[in-house]
């Protein structure tokens, strides 16, 4: 009885235009941690004393540490209150980024961004929490909008980054955000409402019942294959698109390239649009043409020569489109999952991130393999398989 209380007044719950903007940009400032790092691969992994063979491990441990976190700390949002919850993986990263900011060994700084990685699910922690604080008729544009700044915080990171590091080193990043994080969780820690979750269940019991939740929840699975596909295809995209720009074939500075990564930014955009498909029934529909739109885009670059007049124009477009059909993709996901039921949205949450991180990383290896065997043609088809793997699954789900 409690628990259908409980869900009865999260549903009568009304957010201010002002918390939902607060959540997305914390989402936006504290995403930004794990991509910060990559166009710094080579000054960080100089200074630490890393091979060239080992200075992935720079972004890779970083990686890892979300990919624990999803599984292990989001979840923790469906028994324990939110707002202590975040404070407290804030104040962890913060104290992570400045170990990153001080490092001078390859082991403290590799340990340090596992750490951080870890804290940084935070923003996965106040994606289903804006959902709670949510009624039923604008939770998707509210998931849409704090999805937003999540996701102009991932496509800012790599610019911003490149940008301080070359003004005043590369530790400077890593101290500026541990303040801006600090800050932030004193801020959360005051400006946030309560929510305390009804659910009473140990940690081992939480963590057991994911299995359960996986297996029986057929929305849960559907929606992280869909996106499993969509993000491996814009994560090989924005893997082997560096490459291709530093190549004879356009002759880019890394500064070009950072310049390059901004227009993804408009991708965003989509995000709060299909959260309003959403909350209007169409998530359906909406799917259809997100997924069709990572499919244009990546069959775009195909159609004209690397190097040639209009090439980098077709580029760009491209690049906004796959960002838009990957934003829009992963907010009507959420929109689905969420309207399971909030006593698990945690754990949803947890499971569909870390089952989409995984195609992630498989496209990032699929498409380095591909560019580095076939080039840059093979690397597109390989972009485009994906997401039609997921068209064709769609095609299976019941209306």
């Amino acid at each position: 009885m409690n628990l259908i209380a409980g869900q009865k007044a999260e549903k009568q719950q009304q957010i201010s235009s002002w918390i939902i903007f607060l959540l997305a940009l914390s989402c936006g400032i504290i995403v930004a941690n794990l991509y910060y790092a990559q166009p710094l691969v080579g000054s960080i992994s100089s200074a630490i004393g890393l091979t060239s063979e080992a200075a992935g491990l720079v972004v890779t441990l970083a990686q890892i540490g979300y990919g624990v976190g999803l599984l292990f700390i989001v979840p923790l949002g469906d028994i324990v209150e939110n707002r202590r919850l975040v404070v407290a993986s804030l104040l962890f990263t913060a104290v992570a980024l400045t170990a990153q900011a001080l490092a001078r060994s390859a082991s403290l700084f590799l340990m340090a961004s596992l750490f951080m990685g870890m804290g940084s699910v935070a923003a996965q922690v106040l994606v289903p929490y804006a959902a709670h604080l949510s009624p039923e008729a604008s939770r998707g544009r509210n998931v849409g909008n704090v999805m937003s700044g999540l996701l102009l915080g991932i496509m800012l990171a790599r610019p911003v980054s490149s940008t301080v590091a070359d003004l005043f080193g590369w530790h400077a990043i890593f101290f500026v955000s541990a303040a801006m994080i600090f800050v932030l969780a004193l801020l959360l820690a005051k400006m946030l409402p309560a929510r305390q979750p009804m659910l009473n269940t140990s940690y081992p019991a939480l963590l057991g019942s994911m299995w359960h939740l996986l297996r029986t929840t057929p929305i849960l699975r559907r929606r992280a294959i869909y996106h499993a596909c969509v993000f491996g295809t814009f994560s090989l995209f924005w893997t082997t698109v560096p490459l291709l720009l530093i190549s004879p074939a356009f002759h880019f500075s890394q500064q070009e390239i950072a310049l390059f990564a901004l227009v993804g930014v408009s991708g965003a955009a989509a995000a709060p649009v299909a959260g309003r498909l959403a909350d209007r029934g169409w998530i359906r529909q909406a799917t259809a043409l997100a997924l069709a739109t990572v499919i244009v885009s990546l069959l775009l670059p195909l159609v004209i020569r690397p190097g040639s007049t209009g090439a980098l124009t077709v580029l760009v477009v491209a690049a906004i489109l796959l960002d838009m059909g990957a934003s829009a993709n992963l907010v009507l996901g959420q929109r689905a999952i969420f309207a399971l039921g909030a006593e698990f949205r945690s754990r949803l949450n947890g499971l569909y991130m870390a089952t989409f991180f995984v195609g992630g990383a498989a496209g990032s290896a699929l498409g380095g393999w591909a560019y580095a065997s076939g080039g840059w043609n093979a690397a597109l088809w390989i972009g485009i398989a994906l997401p039609a793997i997921a068209i064709v699954y769609f095609a299976t789900e019941k209306k």
